[in-house]
């Protein structure tokens, strides 16, 4: 078990660290065979801050490591992540990410049915629970004014 609880899976040999990552990649098999894309990754790595060295002291490289690279069919490629929550380091990773490279970072999430952006998916969370909150102190007032 994962420290984020999720399940390894097993597809082709390959170990995935989640069934939604690994379902991610039965969607890539299922474009490229379809030819919607020409052709994908697994695991790419970006060096997001190289090693150095200061005061004779040797710091490691940082790297962000994603889930896949997409190459699309019209030669760009997206960098894609799969989500399920967004820990602090992954925001900052994603930030120096960003900074460094011009290929597009996607985070997706499986949301039901279909592929989302993260991002998207997060604010239509946060909007539902500020609705949620605000009816609750609705309730509460509502209460005690029958009191």
């Amino acid at each position: 078990m994962s420290k984020y609880l999720n399940n390894k899976k097993v597809i082709d040999f390959i170990k995935f660290d989640s069934t939604i990552e690994a379902k991610y990649y039965e969607h890539l098999k299922d474009l490229k065979a379809k030819e919607l894309i020409i052709n994908y990754e697994l695991q790419p790595q970006y060096i997001i801050q190289p090693k150095f060295e200061r005061n004779g002291v040797k710091y490691q490289a940082i790297t962000y490591k994603a889930d896949f690279l997409v190459y699309l069919l019209d030669g760009s490629t997206e960098v894609i992540d799969i989500k399920g929550m967004a820990t602090p380091e992954a925001k900052m990773k994603r930030k120096m990410y960003i900074c460094n490279y011009e290929a597009p970072l996607k985070w997706i999430v499986w949301n039901k049915k279909e592929w989302r952006d993260y991002f998207v998916v997060e604010k239509e969370r946060n909007l539902r629970r500020r609705k949620a909150k605000a009816m609750q102190e609705f309730d509460k007032e509502c209460e005690n004014l029958d009191k």
